[in-house]
């Protein structure tokens, strides 16, 4: 090679090296350029920008330019930042629209790289009030969950668009469903799907009246100019059904059922179109009779049980018929039954007597239907083909399906009778029977006991005795049957009745005869009596009375003196005594005593009367004054005689002596 070519060779090469040397590099575009807060529509007119930190590149990066157009694309501000920061302050002028901001970096060269754009939305208008859709007056328990609508705010509607809608329910008529003067929170726009999200659904509300208030809420958070408002009537409680005139028991005519509602809450009048309140009875589980308003009336007319349910409806809708509306299962219906029962009950007498018992009157009486009521109902008798009253008989404990009285045979007369029966089923139907269950008539021979004899006396057949005061006496008797065939251990009532004040009136004793029919019992000490003797009977065996036995008992007085002489004109005698009587016998004013002097062979004669006190003592001071007394033998006694109140016969003490000097 020539030296003229090695040259030519060294210059290609140089000119080549030139040629292939690597160009300058460009800085980046802005990764993940983004509006902090989000790209949505702001409303505020101020943002800020942010964006993913860039490599490190050579040349370095050394700033960061920005531009915002006009919604239109004309430039309005322009200016620097950091690369490895953001843009903290950029600010739209105060009209709402969507603004472009250009980003791009410069290096240290001078050199500026592709931007990266982003929108700035700002809108800071305030949508047209929203407004509810229909409510009911008044909401049932069937009416919730409640389902409002909302109406569209009016055009024109804010760039930023519709986000949703707020709403709240609370117990001020003026509440607010935001807390801010102008925007509401994400959290507390209830509704978020846009202007088509218009239907609010309250799962709960409380029962009474709150209010319900809602605002249309921008794409950028401002809400309505003025909030909507609503009153939410709330009522879930069923109306209180009465029920009148329902019998508590069986009847024997045709019922008129009457269903009155009352209700606090929505009240059992329509209003607007609303329910319409009604007021039901159903019975035997048929069609509903049905009263607008608050009341209704039906009929029950056929025989039998039948049960009724009565309820109501209130203005809210709430219903307590045991149905169901809207999958929710209401509240059972009150009951009652009604029973009408019109044909009279079977009544008969039984068709024998009780061998054991033949004055026990037995009448079966039944029904099908009501059954018989055995607490009323009447058993009479009378004197056979007589046409006299019937005489009720004295009732007994009924039996099972029987009606019972007792005939006291023993007391009526031995020729036949008749009886007549009156029985009442539950319902108040009545039957008169006066034949037995075999269709005889119901008539009885009296007597239907075996007969008695009982006889009584005082020693020696006496029927009278007059003894003194504190004696005793036996009573003898025999009690016999049929043809003088003894009734042995039988019961023998013994009532002695005392003269009058004496205390106790009467006194009864029973005994039992021995195994040959006689008895005997001797008379406790006290006052004048009568003394009667009765075999009270048996079911099979007729009472008996023997003749009243008269016991008449003397007073017992006693009197004693101061001295057996006695000087006229000298100091008095005194005499003391004593009425004996058995206690609680002396009247509460005394015993009236007479004292009474003689001479012997002549009649006794009264000198002085005094009482006793409430112990039947007595004392008198007495002074001999006549001169004829002197040398006389006087005898002087206290007498008793028969008084009112004082139960013993009248009687005198022994004599006393007594010489006047």
């Amino acid at each position: 090679m020539t030296r003229r070519t090695a040259a030519l060779a060294l210059v290609l090469a140089a000119s080549l090296a030139w040629l292939v040397q690597p160009a300058a590099a460009t800085p980046p575009r802005p990764a993940e350029l983004h509006v902090n807060g989000g790209d949505s529509w702001h409303a505020e007119p101020s943002f800020s920008l942010a964006w993913t930190d860039p490599p490190t590149v050579d040349p370095p990066l050394t700033l960061a330019h920005y531009r915002i157009r006009t919604p239109g694309g004309s430039p309005i501000e322009q200016g620097l930042g950091n690369p490895n920061g953001g843009i903290l302050a950029l600010v739209v002028p105060p009209v709402p629209g969507s603004y472009t901001t250009e980003v791009w970096f410069e290096d240290s060269a001078g050199t500026e790289g592709p931007a990266a754009t982003v929108q700035l939305r700002f809108d800071d208008s305030r949508p047209a009030p929203t407004a509810f859709g229909p409510i009911p007056a008044w909401i049932g328990r069937t009416g919730i969950p409640l389902r409002v609508h909302l109406g569209h705010p009016l055009e024109p509607l804010p760039l930023a668009g519709i986000r949703g809608y707020a709403f709240a329910v609370d117990n001020s008529p003026n509440g607010f469903p935001c807390a801010g003067p102008d925007r509401c929170g994400d959290a507390e726009t209830t509704l978020r799907g846009g202007i088509d999200a218009d239907t609010a659904t309250l799962a709960e509300l409380p029962e009474g009246s709150s209010y319900l208030h809602a605002v249309a809420v921008s794409g950028s958070g401002m809400r309505s100019t003025s909030t909507a408002h609503a009153v939410l009537h709330v009522d879930k409680t069923d109306p209180v059904t009465t029920l009148s005139g329902a019998p508590s028991g069986w009847t024997n005519q045709a019922v008129l059922l009457n269903a009155r509602a009352v209700d606090a809450g929505s009240g059992m009048t329509r209003i607007g179109n609303g329910p319409q309140p009604y007021t039901a009875i159903r019975i035997d589980g048929g069609a509903a009779a049905i009263g607008l308003g608050e009341a209704v009336t039906a009929n029950v007319i056929a025989e039998g049980a039948h049960p009724v349910e009565y309820f109501a409806r209130d203005a809210a809708g709430n219903v307590n018929d045991g149905s169901g509306q809207n999958g929710i299962a209401n509240h059972s219906p009150r009951s009652a039954w009604v029973r009408i029962d019109r044909a009279p009950p079977t009544v008969a007498f039984a068709n024998s007597q009780d061998p054991h018992d033949p004055d026990l009157v037995r009448v079966r009486v039944s029904d099908p239907l009501s059954g018989p009521d055995l607490t009323r109902g009447q058993i009479g008798v009378r004197v056979a083909g007589s046409g006299d009253r019937f005489e009720p008989l004295a009732p007994e404990p009924p039996g099972e399906g029987e009606l019972r009285a007792r005939w006291d045979s023993d007391a009526h007369s031995k020729i036949e009778y008749e009886f007549r029966a009156i029985g009442y089923d539950a319902a108040g139907n009545r039957a008169v029977a006066t034949r037995r269950r075999d269709g005889t008539a119901m008539i009885l021979a009296n007597p239907l006991k075996a007969t008695t004899a009982l006889g009584s006396s005082f020693r020696h057949g006496r029927m009278r005795r007059t003894v003194r005061y504190g004696r005793r006496l036996l009573v003898h008797g025999r009690l016999t049957t049929g043809l003088d065939t003894p009734l042995a251990n039988a019961p023998v009532r013994i009532l002695e009745r005392f003269a009058a004040g004496a205390q106790p009136a009467a006194r009864t004793t029973t005994i039992r005869t021995r195994a040959d029919g006689t008895f005997a019992v001797g008379t406790a000490p006290g006052p004048s009596r009568t003394i009667a003797v009765a075999f009270p009977g048996t079911p099979t065996l007729a009472r008996a009375t023997s003749q009243p036995l008269a016991l008449r008992v003397r007073s017992r007085v006693h009197l004693r003196t101061s001295a057996r002489v006695a000087r006229v004109g000298g100091a008095p005698l005194v005499f003391r005594g004593r009425v004996a009587a058995a206690a609680g016998a002396t009247p509460p004013d005394g015993i009236s005593v007479q004292l009474q002097f003689r001479l012997p062979g002549l009649p006794w004669s009264e000198f002085r009367t005094i009482d006793t006190d409430r112990r039947g003592r007595f004392r008198l001071a007495y002074r001999f004054s006549d001169d004829d007394s002197r040398g006389a033998r006087f005898q002087f006694r206290a007498y008793v005689s028969a008084q009112e109140s004082w139960p013993y016969e009248p009687a005198g003490s022994k004599p006393l002596f007594v010489r006047g000097i």
